[in-house]
């Protein structure tokens, strides 16, 4: 029922993906679009989080994808810039092969918090991205606020960034 609600909240969830196909870390697509347009509103309600990054980690350990959990908020302009980003075909397939993505809505960053502390991050603005192994290391956590300017990054410089992270574990 979760997973697909999950796949269904347009999440990345792919659970037929063999876990062979998703071990190797395979380097982020040259981009040929050079903007994305924002989505409306990128992040669930608040009160599905906890299940929502559960569920992310019993997929990634299934399939051998790293999890990336996006904090963020359906009124930051960076956040649904960061998700149109996202949504990008070229982007949202290389995403999917590497990740299973989780959108935390973390509402006026007075929520959901206790996710990012978990992982070694305090969230002081958002967008905050972490990228994490299935075991729960994260990768990142130098560098989470780095995609905060969304709006002013190419989408090729957002997944050039997301792939170095991806490249550390």
């Amino acid at each position: 029922m979760r997973a697909s609600f999950l796949a269904a909240a347009g999440l990345g969830l792919a659970l037929s993906a063999p876990l062979a196909a998703h071990a190797a870390t395979t380097p982020a697509p040259h981009l040929s679009e050079t903007s994305a347009p924002p989505v409306a509103a990128p992040y669930p309600d608040t009160s599905v989080a906890q299940a929502q990054v559960k569920d992310a980690f019993a997929l990634a350990a299934k399939t051998g994808r790293k999890v990336l959990i996006d904090f963020g908020g359906n009124w930051c302009p960076d956040c649904k810039m960061l998700s149109g980003i996202f949504a990008l075909p070229d982007a949202k397939a290389w995403l999917d092969s590497q990740f299973v993505i989780v959108p935390v809505n973390v509402g006026r960053i007075n929520t959901n918090l206790d996710l990012a502390q978990k992982y070694g991050v305090m969230i002081k603005a958002v967008p905050t991205v972490i990228i994490v192994t299935p075991d729960g290391k994260p990768l990142n956590g130098d560098g989470s606020k780095a995609l905060g300017n969304a709006r002013s990054m190419s989408p090729q410089a957002v997944l050039d960034l997301i792939s170095e992270w991806n490249s550390r574990g």
